[in-house]
């Protein structure tokens, strides 16, 4: 096996939590006010749904294929042609995915903190710290996140409590004023959020302890499920319709946040926490790519690949998309779509393949 390192399934349903949530809690909120109205705050209540249903498809398939990664037992299920075929295709969807990510997170430091700063050099700072801990292996960013995610949680609770002066819970009001369609429109971008608990596929064959991981991967979606309602309940308590004018709502919020004129400005608290999951979330898409790339070719080992899957990730993060504007309404829009095909309706016939193929043996 080319990855010699074991992770927990507590660190695995760690990990899961700011892949999921790095780039949700900043973009989704205002997304989501577009379509549900004043119901975004329940959109996470229905995404997580998808989630748990990508969570049984990929624990269903790891049970069938224990050793296998995503990209080995899709050669097995569909043969060598077509499963390389296919697997190509993922490797390709997890380096534009991490170009979008990165240059989404470029976006959000150069335009709210360091201004000045050249987004290349902020882009090439955080895939090189990717490429690092990628080098030392799986139990490394298992071992990081364990550590920094936690706290990083609790401090975004910390935050949402400081906001409770600001909040009218009148804002919430009609629930359900327009019926459940606009809540159900509204799910579908987030949805696609959850959908990346797929990633499970590559983390779920180098666990240490095959007991309770099915259990600990549902309470992974329920946490990010709750901060995400959390978040999302408060921006719209503060600033109910206009939420749709924010990009970065969360942002806007905690810089409302002053106690007696003492605790003030912490909005670098959020950059400082959001850096943290898109560091967890960056280097968990780029292990996969180059996990996925050696096994794909067959290779011995994934650390040679680093270092030119980096590059590419790198000059893709220019060329998703031509300015802010366009990178924000792909995210809206066709990426969400695309994430659900890809995430969870793919291995959903694969899964269905792949016991049509036991069925037959059987």
């Amino acid at each position: 096996m080319i990855e010699k390192g074991r992770i927990s399934p507590l660190q695995l349903a760690i990990i899961m939590h700011p892949t999921v949530l790095a780039t949700a809690t900043l973009s989704v909120p205002s997304i989501t006010m577009r379509t549900a109205g004043i119901d975004m705050w329940m959109t996470p209540l229905v995404s997580a749904l998808v989630g748990l249903l990508s969570v049984i498809v990929m624990y269903r398939l790891y049970l069938k294929y224990p050793e296998l990664t995503f990209i080995q037992y899709t050669e097995v299920i569909l043969g060598m042609y077509a499963g390389k075929a296919l697997s190509g295709f993922f490797l390709v969807s997890f380096i534009f995915t991490n170009g979008l990510v990165l240059r989404e997170y470029g976006e959000f430091v150069i335009g709210n903190f360091l201004h000045e700063t050249p987004m290349a050099l902020v882009i090439f700072c955080m895939v090189a710290i990717c490429a690092y801990v990628l080098y030392e292996g799986i139990e490394v960013l298992a071992r990081v996140s364990q550590i920094l995610i936690p706290s990083a949680v609790l401090i975004i609770f910390i935050m949402l409590v400081l906001m409770i002066p600001d909040l009218h819970p009148k804002e919430m009001f009609p629930i359900l004023g327009d019926g459940p369609l606009p809540l159900l429109v509204g799910s579908l971008v987030p949805s696609s959020w959850f959908t990346q608990f797929f990633m499970l596929s590559f983390l779920y064959p180098f666990l240490n302890k095959k007991r309770h991981v099915l259990q600990w991967s549902f309470l992974s979606v329920g946490i990010v499920m709750i901060t995400l309602l959390t978040i999302n309940l408060t921006i719209l308590l503060m600033f109910g319709s206009l939420t749709v004018k924010f990009n970065y709502a969360f942002l806007t919020a905690v810089r409302y946040i002053s106690i007696s004129d003492f605790l003030e400005h912490i909005e670098a608290l959020v950059m400082t926490i959001w850096i943290i999951g898109m560091f967890i979330k960056v280097s968990l898409i780029y292990y996969a790519t180059v996990l996925g790339t050696a096994q794909c070719l067959g290779l011995s080992d994934y650390r040679p690949l680093i270092i030119p899957v980096g590059f590419l990730i790198l000059l893709l993060s220019f060329w998703v998309s031509p300015n802010f504007q366009e990178l924000m309404h792909a995210i809206g829009t066709n990426i969400p779509f695309l994430a659900l095909i890809t995430q969870l309706g793919v291995p959903s016939m694969l899964l269905l393949a792949a016991s049509f193929r036991k069925g037959q043996q059987g």
